[in-house]
């Protein structure tokens, strides 16, 4: 069932085998994943269905540095479905490689393998919505696959790596109907955890206080505690809980908050294809199960571990949308229209741009010259993105002159002095203090984007596919233009086996704390190239096995032994089925 928090008692005392709090996509998956189990499990969501100012002003806080991060509150929904309500969808798992210790990846290294974790991405996959469990290229479309480059082949360069792409799904929206069928779960909207509730040793989870902004206040009590809040909410809370143990759980030796990261991305370089337009696609394909899916270029893990650098992925782009030099009417389009854009895309469509009147001449004079093509792409995005229940991803123009930028995503490499803390001055309404960012990259991050390029610059020229350009020297100005990529919230509670660098253990309880534990990208100790969404899904429903287990659940399995990883039974939509008109990019 699903309640509003706001008619409950004041004072009131709620029991259950299982908390959960938060209703994003780990806290979702994971409640999903317990329906069948038979455990009474109640799920605590800070807001309603929609976004409301009120609610969304508790994420408030503070940036060290206002250019390398946006404000705290950005990117994050504090309602039904958490963030899953504005995400683009885009998902793809991690690689093995990114769970190996690397030592020239400093303080690399999960204490599970990607075995681990692997048998639970089809379940992933299934409650994202994105399709197969097939994330190569060479598999993923048939016997014949579509190319990036026609024939191209490298020992130390890939084209197969592949993302998919979620209608997106609001998990909110989505799984309402589940959870509020189940019979033994209970979702409490407008519920805000202010407290974590320790026994007077500080070695057990026993509750947390919970308190609606109409005045309300109870407590619910639980065997198992999940914080399934995301990378930023999860250190907040453990520090903010400080009636038994003064600096926060979990932060006897002050590693939570630390190691934060996103990931390293911009647009760098023009690469020019040689031949025909034909020869290469740089677009979005649909899998046979009609699934948005695209290519990126990325060294294979022999040659990231001979070069010594992290994970990165590469996508083909369009020029600068800010320049109208570009001459087209598309970009310039965005580009006026960059104030209806919402912030999480805007800002890199067209952060830190200083228009002027002459600018935006240029961009008028751009779409009047090229209105066939704009006229065709307006179509396009209204009947493929507007109307659509799969959604078209992103912008995808016509290839006139095989000319390209390179779009990057890359991987950090984890430090402690990036991190995130309490406010000493500064409180929202319930008393908790405010969080301070302070995110910060390394020049082993710069180099790993550098280099990556290097090689793939190398390897399209000796294949006779093109030549990439760019400047070494501008490198991290281009990457760095908006700082930390989006809302990937990465590693402030990190998995380890050891107290004094990590926060959680294998199996994302809390160091030292029985029935403590978390679910979100806050456990991961690296960040990978890959957006987080779909290993947070992972290993939200591992975790939800591994309760199954430690609440005696006939046929569970512990988290830490080969299990059944499958996720509760979820009808896909008939969207979702079958295939989808359109094909390889927008105006292809």
């Amino acid at each position: 069932m699903i309640d509003n928090a706001n008619d409950l008692n004041h004072g009131s005392t709620l029991r259950a085998d299982v908390c959960i709090v938060g209703t994003g996509a780990a806290g979702s998956s994971l409640a999903l994943r317990l329906i069948d189990s038979g455990l009474d499990v109640i799920v605590l969501e800070s807001g309603g269905d929609k976004e409301e100012p009120e609610t969304q002003a508790l994420y408030n806080g503070e940036t060290v540095d206002e250019a390398m991060h946006s404000p705290p509150d950005k990117y994050r929904q504090r309602r039904f479905g958490g963030s899953t309500t504005i995400w683009g969808g885009r998902c793809m798992p991690l690689d093995p490689i990114d769970f190996e210790a690397r030592p020239w990846i400093a303080n690399s290294g999960w204490p599970i393998g990607y075995d681990a974790v692997a048998p639970y991405y089809e379940g992933a996959t299934r409650l994202a919505e994105t399709g197969e469990n097939d994330f190569d290229g060479a598999t993923a479309f048939g016997p014949k696959p579509p190319e990036m480059f026609a024939g191209f082949y490298s020992a130390r360069v890939t084209t197969d790596s592949l993302e998919r792409f979620s209608l997106p799904t609001n998990f909110g929206a989505r799984y309402r109907h589940k959870l509020a069928a189940a019979k033994k779960l209970r979702v409490l909207t407008y519920a805000n955890v202010i407290d974590i509730g320790l026994n007077a040793e500080g070695t057990q989870a026993r509750s947390v206080a919970v308190a609606t902004l109409a005045g309300k206040r109870f407590t619910v009590e639980a065997k198992s505690i999940v914080l399934a809040t995301g990378g930023l909410e999860v250190p907040r809370l453990l520090l903010a809980s400080r009636a038994v143990h003064a600096d926060g759980i979990g932060n006897a030796h002050d590693v939570v908050g630390r190691y934060y990261q996103c990931h390293i991305a911009g647009n760098v370089g023009e690469l020019q294809v040689s031949g025909p337009t034909s020869k290469v696609r740089h677009g979005y394909e649909l899998s046979p199960e009609g699934i948005y899916c695209r290519r990126r270029m990325a060294l294979v893990p022999d040659e990231q571990r001979r070069l010594k650098v992290g994970n990165l992925v590469a996508r083909l782009h369009f020029p600068t949308i800010i320049d109208p030099s570009h001459r087209i009417g598309v970009l310039s389009g965005l580009y006026m229209a960059k104030f209806f854009i919402s912030y999480e895309y805007s800002k890199r469509l067209h952060g830190g741009d200083k228009a002027t009147l002459g600018r935006y001449v240029a961009h008028a004079r751009n779409i009047l010259f090229d209105s066939v093509d704009t006229l065709g792409f307006l179509s396009h995005w209204i009947r493929k993105r507007t109307l659509a229940t799969r959604k078209f991803p992103s912008v995808i123009l016509r290839n006139k002159s095989n000319r390209f930028s390179l779009e990057v995503h890359g991987e950090q490499e984890p430090q402690p002095a990036s991190r995130v803390k309490l406010m000493a001055d500064k409180r929202d309404v319930f008393g908790m203090p405010q969080l301070s960012i302070d995110w910060r990259y390394t020049q082993k991050d710069i180099e790993t984007v550098s280099t990556s390029l290097d090689v793939i610059g190398e390897e399209l020229r000796r294949a006779g596919v093109g030549e990439l350009s760019y400047d070494r020297a501008t490198i991290e100005r281009d990457v760095m233009r908006y700082g930390a990529y989006g809302g990937h919230h990465i590693g402030t509670a990190r998995m380890g086996s050891d107290p004094r660098s990590s926060v959680v253990d294998a199996n994302c309880q809390v160091h030292g704390v029985d029935g403590l534990f978390v679910a979100s990208a806050a456990v991961f100790p690296t960040s990978s190239q890959a957006n987080p969404t779909l290993t947070v899904i992972a290993l939200a429903l591992r975790l939800g096995d591994h309760l199954r287990a430690r609440h005696g659940v006939a046929g569970a399995t512990l988290a830490g032994q080969p299990a059944r990883a499958t996720a509760a039974p979820v009808e896909l939509p008939v969207a979702a089925r079958g295939a989808l008109p359109g094909g390889q990019g927008a105006l292809a």
